[in-house]
């Protein structure tokens, strides 16, 4: 008769010592992701009986309500969501996407109140309301953990996953300033909604650190875009005519494509700053050629497999996560946008 599995055998196996195995099949937590889904996949493996796997337990089902993949940031974050349901996924949670229109608060409340009554828990990225924070108030209160993902939401309870995007603002004031250098010049600055509350607090960094250390560095327009690519393009075009001395762009949503267009329109190119977030592939191309001097990314995979980690914690299945997970990010130039 064949030896049952050990722990010990799965640490062999496994390559990691006993005490992380036995924290791992006991949910005490403190190991990395990458160590505890070496750990499960082992265990199942070498069929071990104590093998307390999270995939065993009922799928949580998770709602993310996101914005439509013409933002290329949701669409980064819709394909993270993807990728998240597709791999190992330990803790046996699965996210289904809705998308909704920013331009209509009401019916996103109303979306998410009914369609959060059906699921586990909730991720979220949009902009504040009154009438969805209340809607998400319920659910915390009910138990149902809420993620406010990559932009905060004020909602008592709320389990906050993405950088610190005051810091954020802060860093492309900074990075704005510096390479201007002493003499400074006219800035153009595009939101695309300053109710998201992460917009909000990149613009307010931004301005901080230009006051505090580059004063001859002045905003002279700041547009909202409503999330729209083609709508940022057109105001710029329109900024560059009143503003002709303008030295630089700081546009910290949607439409990096069509800012450059309009940038090469008015012949302004090679001789205006331009900073903005996100690494998606059609801003890596625009960095490789040059046409982006610097992008800010915060890494949406690394956000929603933090957002996973903290659903799993709420319901049992991980050491509980804290009020909020700051992630890092990373500054990107032609010369390091590729891997």
């Amino acid at each position: 008769m064949a030896r049952k599995a050990t722990a010990q055998d799965v640490a062999r196996e496994a390559g990691v010592s006993a005490s992380t195995v036995d924290r791992v099949l006991n949910g005490r937590g403190g190991v990395s992701f990458e160590k505890e889904q070496r750990v499960y996949a082992t265990a199942r493996r070498l069929k071990l009986d104590r093998a307390l796997n999270p995939r065993d337990a009922r799928t949580l089902r998770v709602a993310a309500f996101i914005q439509p993949p013409s933002n290329p940031f949701h669409a980064a974050l819709k394909r993270a969501m993807k990728e998240e349901n597709r791999g190992p996924n330990p803790f046996n949670v699965q996210i289904k996407v809705f998308h909704v229109d920013m331009s209509r608060p009401a019916e996103t409340a109303r979306k998410v109140n009914e369609l959060g009554a059906t699921h586990d828990a909730l991720m979220i990225c949009v902009a504040h309301d009154e009438k969805l924070g209340q809607v998400l108030s319920r659910f915390v209160d009910t138990g149902k953990p809420v993620v406010a993902l990559a932009t905060d939401i004020r909602c008592h309870g709320t389990i906050y996953i993405g950088p610190d995007n005051y810091r954020s603002g802060r860093l492309a004031g900074e990075l704005m300033g510096r390479l201007l250098g002493p003499s400074g010049g006219d800035l153009i600055v595009i939101a695309g909604l300053l109710t998201m509350i992460g917009q909000q607090e990149r613009h307010a960094g931004f301005q901080a650190v230009l006051q505090e250390r580059y004063p001859n560095c002045r905003i002279v327009s700041v547009h909202e875009s409503g999330e729209r690519g083609d709508r940022a393009g057109s105001l710029v075009r329109r900024s560059l005519r009143q503003w002709p001395e303008v030295r630089g762009i700081y546009n910290q949503s949607a439409g990096a494509g069509p800012v450059v267009d309009a940038l090469r329109a008015e012949g302004r190119l090679n001789d205006i700053l331009f900073i903005t977030h996100e690494l998606t592939d059609s801003r890596r191309k625009l960095l490789e050629t040059g046409a982006i001097d610097l992008l800010i990314d915060q890494n949406p995979r690394l956000e929603v497999e933090a957002a996973v980690r903290a659903i799993a914690g709420a319901f049992g299945r991980l050491e509980p996560a804290p009020g909020q997970t700051i992630t890092p990010v990373a500054i990107f130039t032609r010369e390091n946008c590729r891997p």
